[in-house]
């Protein structure tokens, strides 16, 4: 039976191009199995959009000289670009720029209000006495407490990946003067996390599923207790508190950014023409899976959960198949230093398929990975070029030069061999898939490839075409099966070549029409003259 799937991916911050990093840790997975879900059937809605209202915008737009709303509309309209060009598709990637996000975000705090579960209360802040304003979290930087990385944020340690108040900071700096700020009270509205600590930890302790780095780095947060979080930042820049008397402050991009979810599924069902079949969305039997990375963890195993518990009426996230980090070359990608490999510039030189391969393949789905070129080339080369390409090259040349340009008569022998190993294939990769498990998934259908070659050089078609016409008829028909599954097994990883692929095996529609299973080719089929599926990558 057919399932609904919500696939929610991060928000990335519209401050700066999108990097390698980035696409492994949230985006390509998130993209994979949304296209594995569709291809079997599930209803699915994948939604994002950029975080227009981060302090890094802010920071940008004063480096820059120009305002936030400038810089985040250059950004989420690159952003858009580059999902084309790499085949993420989104039903919806907004903004929290959105008039209807601004209205669902402020519903959202003015619920939680009326039910307790915000409060108003005084807090220490940083304030720079030379720049005359409070400094947000980005606007700080300093030595983490916790494991003395320096620059931590003042709002998150990039090294350890604990979640931090700009007052922790050991030594800290304004960003844009380098003055030690001092400390100042101010007035904000809280979000009382104590309120749902017992009913987290049930609820965590009920998700087997998760993977282990998650689990154990949520129960280790929750183990530590939950005190109350600010929600509201000094700045001007955001959502504005929906209440009289607050005009400098504004929703903290923490709170906001996570209805963002809630709020372009409502802005997608609107567009739909039915604006309230967002609630079908959030509600059960729909399945919600959150891409992220290691880095917001807690937001999205605690303190989301906390708030949509706090609503009462909507779904909670049934997993969060978060990745750990990307590094390029050994170092960990850093913006600020310009240590990355950003997606505009790398597709102005390669396809987005080997990319995508080689992201895959390299997934930090349970420990940090890296990019290195030379690994990029050879996994180019020696895996898609010389294994799958060279397989699909090799059997549709033969066949079109020897069988009149059309799929020959299947016999019993190698197709039967064939079809008895890609249902075992099929089995296999679905279950990695449908457990987010996409390096190993793809690791099968790799196999499945050179399976494929081995068959091939055995079975040597060149050699049973001068003797056993059937035979080598079969062979080819085996084959062509072969490829045909694969074809439908790599359609979430490699979604151009395949649908190429797809043509040159005689269809006119497209791979998803077909969905997920496993078809001989019709004897007879027209065949296109073959075109190699990759391109060798030069040193």
């Amino acid at each position: 039976m057919a399932e609904r799937v919500l696939v929610c991916v991060a928000w990335p911050y519209a401050n700066g191009s999108l990097h390698v990093g980035q696409v492994a840790g949230a985006y390509l997975p998130a993209d994979i199995f949304a296209r594995f879900n569709r291809l079997i059937g599930n209803e699915v809605l994948m939604v994002s959009g950029s975080d227009d209202h981060g302090t890094p915008t802010t920071v940008r737009a004063e480096q820059e000289g120009i305002s936030p709303r400038e810089v985040t509309d250059r950004y989420n309209a690159e952003f858009k670009e580059s999902w084309k060009q790499l085949g993420i598709e989104f039903d919806i990637f907004t903004r929290t720029g959105t008039e209807n996000h601004r209205e669902v975000a402020q519903a959202f705090f003015l619920d939680l209000l009326d039910k307790g579960h915000i409060t108003k209360g005084t807090m220490q802040a940083l304030y720079c006495v030379n720049d005359n304003r409070f400094l947000p979290d980005r606007y700080v930087e300093g030595i983490c407490p916790r494991c003395g990385f320096d620059p931590a944020r003042g709002d998150q340690c990039d090294n350890c990946g604990h979640p931090l108040d700009a007052t922790e900071l050991i030594k800290p700096r304004c960003k844009f003067c380098g003055q030690e700020p001092i400390v100042r009270e101010t007035e904000h509205f809280f979000l009382q996390l104590g309120h749902f600590e017992d009913q987290l930890k049930e609820w965590v302790g009920q998700q087997p599923h998760w993977r282990p780095q998650v689990s154990s780095f949520t129960k280790g947060f929750l183990d530590q207790g939950l005190q109350a979080r600010a929600i509201t930042r000094d700045i001007e820049w955001g959502v504005p508190i929906p209440l009289p008397g607050y005009d400098s402050k504004r929703l903290y991009v923490w709170f906001e950014a996570c209805i963002g979810y809630l709020s372009s599924t409502i802005e997608w069902t609107r567009a739909q023409g039915n604006p309230d079949a967002w609630k079908d969305w959030w509600s059960p039997p729909t399945r919600s899976y959150y891409f992220i990375g290691k880095d917001n963890i807690v937001f999205h195993t605690v303190i989301w959960p906390s708030m949509l518990m706090g609503r009462g009426d909507l779904n909670l996230p049934f997993d969060v198949p978060a990745n750990e980090y990307l590094n390029l070359e050994g170092a960990k990608v850093s913006t600020s230093r310009n240590w990355a490999i950003w997606i505009p510039e790398f597709l102005q030189r390669y396809d987005p398929d080997p990319l995508r391969y080689m992201l895959a393949a390299n997934m930090p789905e349970t420990r940090d990975a890296d990019f290195a070129w030379e690994e990029f080339r050879r996994r180019n080369n020696d895996e898609l070029v010389a294994s799958w390409g060279n397989l699909v090259h090799r059997t549709l040349t033969f066949t079109v030069r020897n069988f009149e340009g059309k799929v020959p008569e299947a016999g019993t022998e190698t197709t039967e061999i064939v079809e008895a190993r890609m249902v075992e294939g099929f089995a296999t990769v679905r279950e990695m898939l449908a457990g987010c498990h996409f390096k190993n998934a793809l690791r099968e259908i790799m196999s499945l490839t050179q399976f494929g070659n081995r068959l091939l050089d055995e079975r040597a078609p060149w050699r049973q075409i001068r003797t056993d016409r059937v035979a080598c008829a079969d062979t080819l028909a085996g084959l062509l099966t072969l490829i045909n599954g694969v074809k439908v097994l790599t359609y979430p990883f490699l979604p151009f070549s395949v649908e190429k692929l797809h043509a040159m095996l005689g269809y006119s529609d497209t791979v998803l029409s077909h969905g997920w299973k496993l078809e001989r080719l019709v004897a007879g089929t027209p065949l296109p003259d073959p075109e190699p599926l990759f391109k060798k990558i030069e040193e």
